[in-house]
Protein backbone atom coordinates (compact mmCIF):
# COMPACT_ATOMS: atom_id res chain seq x y z
CA UNK A 1 0.00 0.00 0.00
CA UNK A 2 1.18 3.53 -0.76
CA UNK A 3 2.33 5.15 2.53
CA UNK A 4 3.17 8.54 1.03
CA UNK A 5 0.71 11.40 1.58
CA UNK A 6 -1.91 11.43 -1.14
CA UNK A 7 -2.59 14.51 -3.20
CA UNK A 8 -5.79 15.37 -5.03
CA UNK A 9 -4.60 13.81 -8.28
CA UNK A 10 -3.79 10.50 -6.54
CA UNK A 11 -7.25 10.44 -5.05
CA UNK A 12 -9.02 11.38 -8.29
CA UNK A 13 -7.20 8.71 -10.27
CA UNK A 14 -7.90 6.10 -7.58
CA UNK A 15 -11.59 6.95 -7.33
CA UNK A 16 -12.22 6.87 -11.07
CA UNK A 17 -10.35 3.66 -11.80
CA UNK A 18 -11.80 2.13 -8.64
CA UNK A 19 -15.35 2.55 -9.93
CA UNK A 20 -14.75 0.63 -13.13
CA UNK A 21 -12.66 -2.07 -11.47
CA UNK A 22 -15.28 -2.74 -8.79
CA UNK A 23 -18.03 -3.16 -11.37
CA UNK A 24 -16.09 -5.34 -13.80
CA UNK A 25 -14.85 -7.71 -11.09
CA UNK A 26 -18.41 -8.42 -9.93
CA UNK A 27 -20.02 -8.56 -13.40
CA UNK A 28 -20.02 -12.38 -13.88
CA UNK A 29 -21.85 -12.95 -10.58
CA UNK A 30 -24.07 -9.86 -10.62
CA UNK A 31 -27.35 -10.61 -8.85
CA UNK A 32 -26.29 -14.07 -7.69
CA UNK A 33 -28.19 -14.67 -4.46
CA UNK A 34 -27.06 -18.23 -3.80
CA UNK A 35 -23.52 -18.16 -2.47
CA UNK A 36 -23.24 -21.93 -2.86
CA UNK A 37 -24.08 -21.61 -6.56
CA UNK A 38 -21.66 -18.72 -6.94
CA UNK A 39 -18.90 -20.95 -5.60
CA UNK A 40 -20.05 -23.86 -7.72
CA UNK A 41 -19.98 -21.75 -10.89
CA UNK A 42 -16.82 -19.72 -10.23
CA UNK A 43 -15.14 -20.48 -6.93
CA UNK A 44 -13.96 -17.36 -5.14
CA UNK A 45 -13.62 -14.61 -7.72
CA UNK A 46 -10.35 -12.71 -7.45
CA UNK A 47 -9.91 -11.69 -11.09
CA UNK A 48 -12.05 -10.83 -14.06
CA UNK A 49 -14.13 -13.59 -15.56
CA UNK A 50 -16.77 -13.83 -18.27
CA UNK A 51 -20.35 -14.64 -17.23
CA UNK A 52 -21.80 -18.11 -17.63
CA UNK A 53 -24.64 -18.61 -20.11
CA UNK A 54 -26.89 -19.90 -17.29
CA UNK A 55 -27.66 -17.53 -14.39
CA UNK A 56 -29.28 -19.45 -11.51
CA UNK A 57 -31.03 -16.42 -10.00
CA UNK A 58 -31.92 -14.42 -13.10
CA UNK A 59 -35.42 -12.97 -13.21
CA UNK A 60 -34.87 -10.99 -16.41
CA UNK A 61 -37.65 -13.05 -17.99
CA UNK A 62 -40.08 -11.42 -15.54
CA UNK A 63 -39.03 -7.85 -16.35
CA UNK A 64 -41.29 -5.45 -18.22
CA UNK A 65 -39.90 -4.48 -21.62
CA UNK A 66 -42.07 -1.37 -21.94
CA UNK A 67 -41.48 0.32 -18.57
CA UNK A 68 -40.01 -0.13 -15.11
CA UNK A 69 -40.46 -3.16 -12.93
CA UNK A 70 -41.91 -6.56 -13.67
CA UNK A 71 -44.63 -7.34 -16.17
CA UNK A 72 -45.15 -8.61 -19.68
CA UNK A 73 -42.57 -8.56 -22.43
CA UNK A 74 -45.03 -7.42 -25.09
CA UNK A 75 -43.73 -3.84 -25.06
CA UNK A 76 -40.90 -2.73 -27.29
CA UNK A 77 -39.02 -0.01 -25.44
CA UNK A 78 -36.45 -2.78 -24.97
CA UNK A 79 -35.60 -3.88 -28.47
CA UNK A 80 -36.87 -0.94 -30.52
CA UNK A 81 -35.81 2.16 -28.55
CA UNK A 82 -32.96 0.85 -26.41
CA UNK A 83 -31.03 -2.43 -26.39
CA UNK A 84 -31.69 -2.98 -30.08
CA UNK A 85 -31.13 -6.60 -31.01
CA UNK A 86 -31.16 -7.68 -27.35
CA UNK A 87 -34.82 -8.24 -26.52
CA UNK A 88 -34.77 -11.92 -27.42
CA UNK A 89 -32.45 -12.51 -24.46
CA UNK A 90 -35.05 -11.22 -21.99
CA UNK A 91 -37.57 -14.02 -22.42
CA UNK A 92 -35.72 -17.29 -21.74
CA UNK A 93 -35.44 -18.43 -18.14
CA UNK A 94 -32.07 -18.10 -16.40
CA UNK A 95 -30.49 -15.96 -19.10
CA UNK A 96 -27.57 -13.98 -17.67
CA UNK A 97 -28.17 -10.25 -17.34
CA UNK A 98 -24.81 -9.61 -19.00
CA UNK A 99 -24.77 -12.55 -21.40
CA UNK A 100 -22.06 -12.42 -24.05
CA UNK A 101 -19.87 -9.90 -22.24
CA UNK A 102 -16.15 -10.50 -21.88
CA UNK A 103 -14.02 -10.69 -18.76
CA UNK A 104 -13.10 -7.13 -17.77
CA UNK A 105 -16.09 -5.44 -19.38
CA UNK A 106 -18.26 -2.90 -17.57
CA UNK A 107 -22.01 -3.06 -17.15
CA UNK A 108 -24.45 -0.53 -18.57
CA UNK A 109 -24.64 1.85 -15.61
CA UNK A 110 -20.87 2.24 -15.58
CA UNK A 111 -20.89 2.82 -19.31
CA UNK A 112 -23.41 5.60 -18.71
CA UNK A 113 -21.02 6.99 -16.09
CA UNK A 114 -18.47 7.17 -18.89
CA UNK A 115 -20.99 9.13 -20.95
CA UNK A 116 -21.01 11.69 -18.12
CA UNK A 117 -17.21 11.59 -17.91
CA UNK A 118 -16.87 12.34 -21.63
CA UNK A 119 -19.47 15.09 -21.45
CA UNK A 120 -17.56 16.82 -18.65
CA UNK A 121 -14.33 16.45 -20.60
CA UNK A 122 -15.88 17.97 -23.71
CA UNK A 123 -17.70 20.89 -22.10
CA UNK A 124 -15.22 21.61 -19.31
CA UNK A 125 -18.14 21.99 -16.92
CA UNK A 126 -21.34 20.21 -16.05
CA UNK A 127 -23.91 20.72 -18.80
CA UNK A 128 -27.14 18.74 -18.20
CA UNK A 129 -28.36 19.27 -21.76
CA UNK A 130 -25.12 17.93 -23.19
CA UNK A 131 -25.23 14.89 -20.91
CA UNK A 132 -28.84 14.12 -21.84
CA UNK A 133 -28.08 14.42 -25.54
CA UNK A 134 -25.12 12.06 -25.22
CA UNK A 135 -27.01 9.66 -22.95
CA UNK A 136 -29.90 9.41 -25.40
CA UNK A 137 -27.53 8.83 -28.29
CA UNK A 138 -25.59 6.20 -26.40
CA UNK A 139 -28.71 4.31 -25.39
CA UNK A 140 -30.66 4.51 -28.64
CA UNK A 141 -27.98 4.03 -31.28
CA UNK A 142 -27.29 0.36 -32.09
CA UNK A 143 -24.03 -1.34 -31.16
CA UNK A 144 -22.81 1.33 -28.76
CA UNK A 145 -22.34 -1.22 -25.96
CA UNK A 146 -22.40 -4.94 -25.31
CA UNK A 147 -24.72 -5.23 -22.30
CA UNK A 148 -28.13 -6.94 -22.31
CA UNK A 149 -30.01 -5.61 -19.28
CA UNK A 150 -31.24 -2.11 -18.41
CA UNK A 151 -32.48 -1.20 -14.95
CA UNK A 152 -35.98 0.14 -14.40
CA UNK A 153 -34.96 3.77 -14.48
CA UNK A 154 -33.57 3.46 -18.00
CA UNK A 155 -36.77 1.81 -19.21
CA UNK A 156 -38.98 4.48 -17.64
CA UNK A 157 -36.84 7.29 -19.03
CA UNK A 158 -37.04 5.97 -22.57
CA UNK A 159 -40.73 5.08 -22.31
CA UNK A 160 -41.29 8.77 -21.60
CA UNK A 161 -38.84 9.85 -24.27
CA UNK A 162 -40.66 7.71 -26.85
CA UNK A 163 -43.86 9.63 -26.02
CA UNK A 164 -42.14 12.89 -26.98
CA UNK A 165 -41.64 14.16 -23.45
CA UNK A 166 -38.67 16.60 -23.23
CA UNK A 167 -35.52 14.79 -22.03
CA UNK A 168 -35.17 16.92 -18.91
CA UNK A 169 -38.62 15.67 -17.81
CA UNK A 170 -38.24 11.99 -18.74
CA UNK A 171 -37.29 10.60 -15.33
CA UNK A 172 -39.94 8.11 -14.27
CA UNK A 173 -42.07 8.23 -11.16
CA UNK A 174 -40.61 6.60 -8.07
CA UNK A 175 -41.26 2.86 -8.01
CA UNK A 176 -40.31 0.03 -5.68
CA UNK A 177 -36.76 -0.21 -7.09
CA UNK A 178 -36.00 3.43 -7.99
CA UNK A 179 -34.12 3.97 -4.75
CA UNK A 180 -31.36 1.52 -5.59
CA UNK A 181 -27.57 1.55 -5.47
CA UNK A 182 -27.47 1.72 -9.26
CA UNK A 183 -28.72 5.29 -9.00
CA UNK A 184 -25.47 6.37 -7.33
CA UNK A 185 -22.82 5.06 -9.71
CA UNK A 186 -22.35 8.23 -11.79
CA UNK A 187 -22.30 10.57 -8.81
CA UNK A 188 -18.62 10.20 -7.73
CA UNK A 189 -17.58 11.67 -11.08
CA UNK A 190 -19.71 14.76 -10.61
CA UNK A 191 -18.79 15.08 -6.93
CA UNK A 192 -15.10 15.04 -7.83
CA UNK A 193 -15.60 17.52 -10.69
CA UNK A 194 -17.14 20.04 -8.28
CA UNK A 195 -14.60 19.69 -5.45
CA UNK A 196 -12.72 22.83 -6.49
CA UNK A 197 -15.67 24.81 -5.11
CA UNK A 198 -14.61 23.64 -1.61
CA UNK A 199 -18.26 23.83 -0.60
CA UNK A 200 -20.18 20.70 0.35
CA UNK A 201 -23.55 22.36 -0.24
CA UNK A 202 -22.59 23.18 -3.83
CA UNK A 203 -21.09 19.74 -4.41
CA UNK A 204 -24.16 17.96 -3.10
CA UNK A 205 -26.59 20.18 -5.02
CA UNK A 206 -24.85 19.46 -8.31
CA UNK A 207 -24.86 15.71 -7.65
CA UNK A 208 -28.57 15.73 -6.78
CA UNK A 209 -29.47 17.86 -9.80
CA UNK A 210 -27.78 15.32 -12.03
CA UNK A 211 -29.46 12.38 -10.34
CA UNK A 212 -32.88 13.98 -10.80
CA UNK A 213 -32.46 13.78 -14.57
CA UNK A 214 -33.00 10.02 -14.32
CA UNK A 215 -34.35 9.36 -10.80
CA UNK A 216 -37.33 11.02 -9.09
CA UNK A 217 -36.61 9.64 -5.65
CA UNK A 218 -36.46 11.74 -2.47
CA UNK A 219 -35.58 8.62 -0.49
CA UNK A 220 -32.57 7.92 -2.73
CA UNK A 221 -31.35 11.48 -2.23
CA UNK A 222 -30.71 10.91 1.47
CA UNK A 223 -28.07 8.31 0.57
CA UNK A 224 -26.71 10.36 -2.32
CA UNK A 225 -26.09 13.24 0.07
CA UNK A 226 -24.20 10.95 2.43
CA UNK A 227 -22.03 9.80 -0.48
CA UNK A 228 -21.34 13.42 -1.42
CA UNK A 229 -20.31 14.24 2.14
CA UNK A 230 -18.11 11.17 2.43
CA UNK A 231 -16.20 11.81 -0.79
CA UNK A 232 -15.97 15.53 0.02
CA UNK A 233 -14.34 14.80 3.39
CA UNK A 234 -11.94 12.24 1.91
CA UNK A 235 -10.63 14.92 -0.43
CA UNK A 236 -10.72 17.90 1.93
CA UNK A 237 -9.88 16.58 5.42
CA UNK A 238 -6.21 16.81 6.39
CA UNK A 239 -5.92 13.15 7.40
CA UNK A 240 -9.19 11.46 6.46
CA UNK A 241 -9.90 8.29 8.39
CA UNK A 242 -12.13 6.29 6.08
CA UNK A 243 -13.16 3.81 8.77
CA UNK A 244 -14.39 6.59 11.04
CA UNK A 245 -16.03 8.49 8.18
CA UNK A 246 -17.82 5.40 6.84
CA UNK A 247 -19.02 4.32 10.28
CA UNK A 248 -20.29 7.82 11.05
CA UNK A 249 -22.23 7.89 7.77
CA UNK A 250 -23.70 4.44 8.46
CA UNK A 251 -24.72 5.50 11.97
CA UNK A 252 -26.58 8.53 10.60
CA UNK A 253 -28.43 6.11 8.31
CA UNK A 254 -29.38 3.84 11.19
CA UNK A 255 -26.83 1.05 10.76
CA UNK A 256 -24.32 0.51 13.63
CA UNK A 257 -21.34 -0.22 11.38
CA UNK A 258 -18.70 0.39 14.06
CA UNK A 259 -20.23 -2.22 16.37
CA UNK A 260 -20.79 -4.66 13.53
CA UNK A 261 -17.22 -4.35 12.25
CA UNK A 262 -15.84 -4.79 15.78
CA UNK A 263 -17.95 -7.92 16.25
CA UNK A 264 -16.98 -9.36 12.86
CA UNK A 265 -13.30 -8.83 13.60
CA UNK A 266 -13.44 -10.31 17.09
CA UNK A 267 -15.42 -13.36 15.97
CA UNK A 268 -13.70 -13.62 12.57
CA UNK A 269 -17.15 -13.80 11.04
CA UNK A 270 -17.93 -14.07 7.34
CA UNK A 271 -18.98 -11.01 5.37
CA UNK A 272 -22.01 -13.10 4.33
CA UNK A 273 -23.17 -12.88 7.94
CA UNK A 274 -23.51 -9.15 7.42
CA UNK A 275 -24.37 -8.79 3.72
CA UNK A 276 -27.02 -11.44 3.21
CA UNK A 277 -27.54 -11.70 6.97
CA UNK A 278 -27.97 -8.41 8.83
CA UNK A 279 -28.33 -6.57 5.53
CA UNK A 280 -29.88 -7.70 2.27
CA UNK A 281 -27.49 -8.11 -0.64
CA UNK A 282 -30.15 -6.73 -3.03
CA UNK A 283 -30.15 -3.35 -4.74
CA UNK A 284 -32.43 -1.44 -2.37
CA UNK A 285 -30.55 1.59 -1.14
CA UNK A 286 -31.43 1.29 2.57
CA UNK A 287 -29.55 -2.02 2.57
CA UNK A 288 -27.00 -1.68 -0.21
CA UNK A 289 -25.41 1.62 0.78
CA UNK A 290 -24.88 0.55 4.42
CA UNK A 291 -23.33 -2.61 2.96
CA UNK A 292 -20.83 -0.45 1.07
CA UNK A 293 -20.04 1.50 4.23
CA UNK A 294 -19.54 -1.72 6.18
CA UNK A 295 -17.05 -3.01 3.60
CA UNK A 296 -15.27 0.35 3.39
CA UNK A 297 -14.88 0.29 7.16
CA UNK A 298 -13.86 -3.34 7.58
CA UNK A 299 -11.33 -3.20 4.73
CA UNK A 300 -10.35 0.44 5.07
CA UNK A 301 -6.67 -0.24 4.30
CA UNK A 302 -7.04 -2.96 1.69
CA UNK A 303 -8.66 -2.12 -1.64
CA UNK A 304 -8.13 -5.60 -3.07
CA UNK A 305 -9.65 -7.46 -0.11
CA UNK A 306 -12.63 -5.09 -0.04
CA UNK A 307 -13.50 -5.56 -3.70
CA UNK A 308 -13.06 -9.34 -3.53
CA UNK A 309 -15.32 -9.46 -0.48
CA UNK A 310 -17.96 -7.34 -2.18
CA UNK A 311 -17.94 -9.51 -5.30
CA UNK A 312 -18.25 -12.79 -3.46
CA UNK A 313 -21.23 -11.90 -1.28
CA UNK A 314 -23.30 -11.60 -4.47
CA UNK A 315 -26.48 -9.59 -4.90
CA UNK A 316 -26.15 -6.19 -6.54
CA UNK A 317 -22.39 -6.39 -6.22
CA UNK A 318 -21.61 -4.53 -9.46
CA UNK A 319 -23.15 -1.26 -8.32
CA UNK A 320 -21.97 -1.70 -4.74
CA UNK A 321 -18.53 -2.43 -6.18
CA UNK A 322 -18.52 0.78 -8.21
CA UNK A 323 -19.32 2.91 -5.17
CA UNK A 324 -16.96 0.98 -2.90
CA UNK A 325 -14.22 1.28 -5.53
CA UNK A 326 -14.74 5.03 -5.73
CA UNK A 327 -14.66 5.45 -1.93
CA UNK A 328 -11.60 3.30 -1.26
CA UNK A 329 -9.88 4.41 -4.47
CA UNK A 330 -10.12 8.02 -3.32
CA UNK A 331 -9.11 7.10 0.23
CA UNK A 332 -6.14 4.85 -0.61
CA UNK A 333 -5.12 6.24 -4.01
CA UNK A 334 -4.44 4.75 -7.40
CA UNK A 335 -1.44 2.68 -6.29
CA UNK A 336 -3.66 0.67 -3.93
CA UNK A 337 -5.53 -0.84 -6.90
CA UNK A 338 -3.94 -4.06 -8.20
CA UNK A 339 -2.25 -3.40 -11.52
CA UNK A 340 -3.71 -6.58 -13.02
CA UNK A 341 -7.19 -5.14 -12.49
CA UNK A 342 -6.32 -1.85 -14.15
CA UNK A 343 -4.64 -3.52 -17.11
CA UNK A 344 -7.34 -6.17 -17.45
CA UNK A 345 -10.22 -3.80 -18.15
CA UNK A 346 -11.37 -4.29 -21.74
CA UNK A 347 -11.66 -0.53 -22.26
CA UNK A 348 -8.34 0.23 -20.55
CA UNK A 349 -6.88 2.51 -23.23
CA UNK A 350 -10.06 4.52 -23.77
CA UNK A 351 -10.65 4.78 -20.02
CA UNK A 352 -7.10 5.94 -19.43
CA UNK A 353 -7.54 8.75 -21.94
CA UNK A 354 -10.88 9.77 -20.46
CA UNK A 355 -9.64 9.70 -16.87
CA UNK A 356 -6.43 11.60 -17.59
CA UNK A 357 -8.33 14.25 -19.56
CA UNK A 358 -10.76 14.61 -16.67
CA UNK A 359 -7.96 14.99 -14.15
CA UNK A 360 -6.29 17.74 -16.20
CA UNK A 361 -9.57 19.62 -16.42
CA UNK A 362 -10.76 19.28 -12.83
CA UNK A 363 -7.74 18.74 -10.55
Amino acid sequence: MNTMPLNKTDRMRGALWGMFVGDALAMPVHWYYSIATLWQDFGQIKDYQAPKAHHPNSIMSLANTSKAGRGTQEGDIVGSVILKGKKHHWGPANRHYHQGMQAGENTLNLLCARVLLRSLNTTGDYDPADFLREYIGFMTEPDRHNDTYAESYHRDFFANYAKGIPPEKCAGAEGHDTASIGGLVSLPILIIASLSECNLTTTNAQALNHQRLTHCSPSLEIYSSELSALVFHIFHDTNPNIEELACAAASRLGFPAAKVVASVRSKQSSDCDVIGGLLSSACYIDQSFPSVLYLASRYSNNFEAALIANTNVGGDNCHRGAILGAILGSSLGFEAIPKRWIDGLIAHDELNNEIETFIKRFE
